[in-house]
């Protein structure tokens, strides 16, 4: 029987493998032989009525558990076997939180020490409650978005929203003993950076290597910024390569529009914010990197990732939110959602790598878009002319209530009227409370 996640062999007791028993009351429990050699021969031990009196106590008084130990023998002598039950909380030596994981025994720091905590004790991180912020201090305009989304998206109806904001957030399990969780915060405050440091989102454009030629910060709750970034993506950052069929101008960006959508949005809901750290997209004329620090869920690998999983979320209260606004499921096929919107795209697979508490998504762009020219004509597509025709009628239409009349999002409106406004086919005029469209001949 060889060492394993729950074995562990020692020739000869010393008291610092009190830390592998902290380790495996930590993790799943397991059991130390001592009196084994490294090939789990018996090679006898001494003074075992001695131990079998020092180590339980020892272990009781160190970190307060009880483990059974006993005395056991076979043919070439006796060995001692200490049997370690998990622990339903956080077991702790002398102050330190050690973790058993595969053979070997881990040392809890950092964000891991924190997660750790967090999941033995019932919260995750997104759960905390916030002192010092109530519902009147959120934004308005968050929670408009989500309304708007999750009517859109058939998750919640009109009839479900048609309450206040708090009774919203309660219902929504973002209230916790009378106060605002850490969730609530993230989502609906508009400078979540106040509780949170790096609560936000970096964009780059980069040439060879180093080369940064531009870049973006995108802050505001997490609502603010889901509404926003995909279309800031394509409208700023990506060229699309154009071709035309039946004088219907087609666009073929070199990456899919769903998979970025997908990959950026998981980062948002899986990020260990605690890392203070935003979430980083990385874009390059031949691939898009899209980067959050994580804690993946016990002894999960990438490997784990790209196969059939449930749904685990760092920030379930986060994800859950984000659920009922449309912008993703439930069942853990986001990593299946990028992979199939690559294939369907014509662009090669998405690329994962977990490297120590960070998760990268490498989209690479669909050959023959990079560096094409960006949208420069003036010929209409299907949504441009029946944005022209209600524009002719209403100069004074609004962008949501001409995305209500053709049945479009919000979000595609604002982005094809952005690019007549650029290619000079619409003016606008006036300001935001007067603004009339202009279509020129």
């Amino acid at each position: 029987m060889a060492e394993n996640q729950n074995i562990e062999w020692k020739e000869s007791w010393r008291d610092e493998y009190l830390k592998w028993i902290c380790g495996f009351a930590n993790a799943q429990g397991g059991k130390i032989y001592i009196g084994k050699n490294d090939n789990g021969e018996t090679i006898g031990v001494e003074n075992s009525k001695k131990l079998l009196e020092d180590i339980p106590n020892k272990i009781q008084t160190t970190m307060g558990i009880i483990a059974d130990v006993n005395l056991l023998k076979d043919e070439n002598g006796e060995y001692i076997e200490i049997i370690v039950f998990p622990s339903s909380y956080p077991v702790n030596y002398k102050g330190e939180y050690h973790y058993r994981t595969g053979s070997t025994k881990q040392q809890l720091r950092g964000a891991s020490l924190t997660e750790f905590l967090i999941s033995k004790t019932g919260f995750k991180w997104d759960a905390v409650p916030v002192d010092d912020i109530s519902v009147d201090d959120l934004d308005k305009e968050s929670f408009d978005i989500f309304r708007r989304e999750a009517i859109r998206s058939g998750r919640m109806s009109r009839e479900d929203l048609e309450m206040s904001n708090e009774d919203l957030l309660d219902s929504l399990g973002l209230i916790t003993v009378g106060k605002l969780k850490r969730a609530a915060v993230m989502l609906f405050y508009r400078k979540p950076e106040r509780f949170i440091t790096g609560s936000f989102v970096k964009i780059g454009k980069f040439g060879e290597g180093a080369d940064l030629q531009y870049q973006d910060e995108l802050h505001g709750s997490l609502i603010y910024i889901a509404d926003r970034i995909v279309e800031f993506i394509y409208l700023k950052y990506l060229k699309a390569d154009i071709s035309y069929e039946n004088e219907v101008r087609i666009e073929t960006y070199p990456f899919p529009r769903d998979a970025v959508r997908e990959a950026v949005f998981n980062a948002l809901i899986h990020c260990n914010w605690a890392d203070s750290v935003p979430v980083q997209i990385r874009i390059e004329d031949e691939a898009m990197f899209i980067s959050n620090s994580c804690i993946l869920p016990g002894s999960w690998t990438t490997s784990t990732l790209l196969e059939r999983h449930k749904s685990k979320p760092f920030n379930p209260d986060i994800a859950n939110t984000f659920f009922r606004a449309g912008y993703v499921e439930t069942w853990g096929r986001g990593i299946q959602k990028i992979c199939e919107s690559c294939l369907k795209h014509g662009s090669p697979e998405p690329e994962f790598e977990v490297l120590g508490g960070d998760i990268t998504v490498k989209l690479t762009a669909l050959r023959g878009t990079a560096k094409k020219t960006t949208q420069s004509t003036t010929q209409f597509n299907a949504v441009d002319k029946k944005i022209i025709e209600i524009l002719k009628e209403n100069p004074s239409a609004s962008q949501r209530m001409i995305a209500e009349q053709i049945n479009e999002t919000y979000n595609t409106v604002r982005y094809r009227m952005s690019l007549m406004k650029r290619n000079n086919i619409v003016i606008k005029e006036g300001d935001n409370k007067s603004t009339k469209w202009i279509v020129k001949k």
